[in-house]
C-alpha cells in the first residue's frame, strides 16, 4: 500500500466487505443455503484480502478495531432491511457511538504537524 490514505481506504472497503459477509451469514440460515453460503464466502475472502492489504499500512489494532466496528455497525443498521430484524432507537444512538469512534480513530491516526 502506497500511502496511508489508500490504506485507509482498503479499511473501509472491507469494513464493507465485512458487512456483506455478516449479512450473507445471517442469510444462509447457518450454512444451510447455498446460495447466500456461496456469497458468503465469497465476501469472507474479499475482506481478509482488503483487511490485511490495509493492514500493510496502518497498526493492527487500529485497523481491527475500525474493521470490527464497521462492520457490526454496519450489519446491525442493514439487518432490518434484509432480514426480519428491529433496530430500536436507543441501539440506533449506541451504532453511532460505534461510527463516531472509527472516525476519530482515523482521525487519531493523522500525522500530527510538528512546528
Amino acid at each position: 500500500m502506497r500511502s496511508t490514505a489508500n490504506a485507509w481506504l482498503m479499511l473501509l472497503l472491507a469494513g464493507a466487505f465485512e458487512i456483506g459477509y455478516a449479512l450473507a451469514v445471517g442469510g444462509s440460515h447457518g450454512f444451510t443455503r447455498l446460495s447466500w453460503s456461496l456469497v458468503a464466502v465469497v465476501f469472507f475472502l474479499l475482506t481478509l484480502w482488503a483487511l490485511s492489504t490495509a493492514l500493510r499500512t496502518i497498526e493492527v489494532g487500529i485497523g481491527y478495531a475500525v474493521w470490527a466496528g464497521i462492520g457490526a455497525a454496519g450489519a446491525a443498521a442493514l439487518g432490518p432491511a434484509f432480514f426480519d430484524q428491529s433496530l430500536t432507537l436507543p441501539q440506533s444512538l449506541w451504532l453511532g457511538l460505534i461510527i463516531l469512534g472509527v472516525i476519530w480513530l482515523k482521525l487519531a491516526d493523522a500525522p500530527s504537524r510538528v512546528s
